[in-house]
C-alpha cells in the first residue's frame, strides 16, 4: 500500500501544482476576483496534502521536527477542511451573486476555522508528541477516544464541504448559461463525489476498529478515491477557463477536415467557371492543406460552390436528372443521399457539357440549388450548417462517381448501389 501511496500522492501534488500554475497567469488581469484567489488557495492547499501524504515526506517531516504524527495533522488541516472551504468558496462565488456570495463564503469560512482550531486541539490533546510515529495516523489510534472524535470532526469538516460542493454543482450545472462552465460543475461534483467516497471510507474505519476489523485490509481505496477527486476537481475548476479553446480548435479541426472534403467539389466547378474564386487561390499541391485563416476559407468554397452550381444551370438537362432519379430510387436509395447522387450526376453531366462547348439546356428548371433544397426538405431555407452538411452530401457523391459512371448513357442501379456505399 505505500507503494501505491508513493505513486499516487505525488502525481496528485504535481497535479495540483499545475492546477495552481495555470490559474496563476490569470492574476494579474483578476487581483480582486474572489473566486480565483479561492482556487488559488485550494490548490496550494491540495498541493501541500498530497505532499505531505507521500510516506516518505511525511516521515521526515516527522522526523525533522520532532513531532510524531505532525505530518497528518497537516494533510488533514490543508487537504480537508482549509481545501474543502476553498474550494466551497469558489464555487459559492461562481453561483450566487457577490453579496450573497460573500455571506455564503464567510459563514463556511468561519466553520472551517472553528474545525480546525477544534482538531488542533484535539490533536495536541490524544498526546501524539509523546508517542511513536504511526505510518497511519487515524487507522491505527482509532481505537483512542480523542483520536476517534479527531476523526470523526475531520470527516465531518471534509465530507460536509464535499456535499455542499455536489449540491452546489449539480443544482446550478442545470442551468448555467456557459457550456463548458455546465461541464465544469458537473466534473467537479464527480470530484467531490470521489472525495466523499474516501470521508465515508475513514468513517467505516472507525466502526471496523471497534468491531475487530483491520481497515488497512481496503486502504487501496484511498489513494483511488484521493486520485480519482483531485483529477475531476482540478478538471472541472479549471474548465471554464481551458475549455472554450478546446472547442475553438476543435471546430478549427472539423472546419479543416470539411473543407478538405469540399475541395474536389469546389475544384470541378472553379476549372469550369473560374469567375466563382473572390480571391485567385494558389497553385501546388500543399495549397490546399495551408488555406490559411481556415473559417473564411470554407466560408468563401461554400459561397463559391453555390455560385457555380448557379452558372452552370442552363447546362443541367432534365433527362440526366430524371434519369439519374430514377436509377437512384432503384438501388433504394432515399432522402439526402437520393438528391446528393442526382445533384452530382446532374453536375457531371452539366459540367461535360459545359467542357465540350454544348449549347445550354434552355427548357432546364431542375436541380439548381433552391429546387434541390426544395426537394430534400419542406422546412424553411436552411441556414449556414445545413447548407455545408448538404454540400458535404454533394461532394461525397461526387467524388464517389468512378469514370465509367460518368457517361449520362451508362447510368444503372449497380452503378448507384456502389455511389450510396461511397456515400455512406
Amino acid at each position: 500500500m505505500t507503494g501505491v501511496k508513493a505513486v499516487v500522492f505525488p502525481a496528485c501534488a504535481a497535479l495540483c501544482v499545475l492546477a495552481l500554475l495555470y490559474k496563476l497567469r490569470d492574476l494579474r488581469h483578476q487581483r480582486n476576483d474572489p473566486a480565483l484567489l479561492a482556487l488559488l488557495v485550494a490548490f496550494f492547499c491540495k498541493g501541500i496534502s498530497f505532499t505531505l501524504s507521500t510516506p516518505s515526506v511525511s516521515q521526515a517531516v516527522d522526523a525533522r521536527l520532532g513531532v510524531a504524527d505532525l505530518g497528518a495533522l497537516g494533510i488533514h488541516l490543508f487537504g480537508g477542511v482549509a481545501s474543502s472551504a476553498a474550494f466551497l468558496t469558489a464555487i459559492v462565488y461562481w453561483v450566487y451573486p457577490p453579496e450573497t456570495a460573500r455571506r455564503h463564503a464567510v459563514v463556511r469560512l468561519l466553520i472551517a476555522a472553528l474545525c480546525a482550531v477544534a482538531m488542533l486541539t484535539l490533536w495536541a490533546a490524544a498526546g501524539t508528541g509523546a508517542q511513536q510515529r504511526s505510518a497511519h495516523y487515524l487507522l491505527q489510534n482509532a481505537h483512542r477516544p480523542l483520536v476517534a472524535a479527531y476523526l470523526l470532526l475531520y470527516v465531518s469538516a471534509f465530507g460536509a464541504g464535499m456535499i455542499e460542493i455536489i449540491r452546489l454543482c449539480r443544482r446550478y450545472g442545470r442551468v448555467a448559461g456557459r457550456q463548458w462552465l455546465r461541464r465544469g460543475l458537473y466534473s467537479t461534483a464527480i470530484g467531490a463525489s470521489a472525495c466523499l467516497v474516501y470521508c465515508l471510507n475513514r468513517l467505516a474505519s472507525l466502526i471496523a476498529v471497534q468491531c475487530g476489523l483491520d481497515p488497512l485490509e481496503w486502504e487501496l481505496l484511498t489513494p483511488v478515491a484521493n486520485g480519482t477527486g483531485i483529477f475531476f476537481l482540478v478538471a472541472g475548476l479549471t474548465m471554464p477557463s481551458w475549455g472554450p479553446g478546446v472547442s475553438k480548435r476543435r471546430r478549427l479541426v472539423r472546419n479543416f477536415v470539411t473543407y478538405q472534403r469540399l475541395h474536389p467539389l469546389w475544384s470541378a466547378l472553379y476549372a469550369a467557371v473560374p469567375d466563382i474564386a473572390l480571391n485567385p487561390r494558389r497553385t501546388g499541391r500543399l495549397a490546399r492543406f495551408l488555406p490559411g485563416d481556415i473559417s473564411y476559407r470554407l466560408y468563401r468554397s461554400v459561397i463559391e460552390i453555390q455560385d457555380g452550381l448557379l452558372a452552370l444551370r442552363p447546362y443541367m438537362d432534365p433527362a440526366v436528372a430524371a434519369g439519374a432519379r430514377k436509377a437512384a430510387e432503384e438501388a433504394g436509395l432515399s432522402g439526402d443521399r437520393l438528391h446528393a447522387v442526382v445533384q452530382a450526376r446532374s453536375l457531371e453531366s452539366a459540367l461535360r457539357a459545359k467542357h465540350d462547348n454544348r449549347p445550354p439546356v434552355r427548357t432546364s428548371t431542375v436541380l439548381v440549388p433552391e429546387a434541390a433544397k426544395g426537394g430534400r426538405t419542406a422546412q424553411a431555407e436552411p441556414g449556414y450548417t445545413e447548407e455545408v452538411a448538404w454540400l458535404l452530401h454533394v461532394a461525397r457523391a461526387y467524388t464517389a462517381l468512378r469514370p465509367t459512371d460518368l457517361r449520362p448513357t451508362a447510368l444503372r442501379p449497380t452503378d448507384l448501389r456502389s455511389t450510396e456505399r461511397n456515400v455512406r
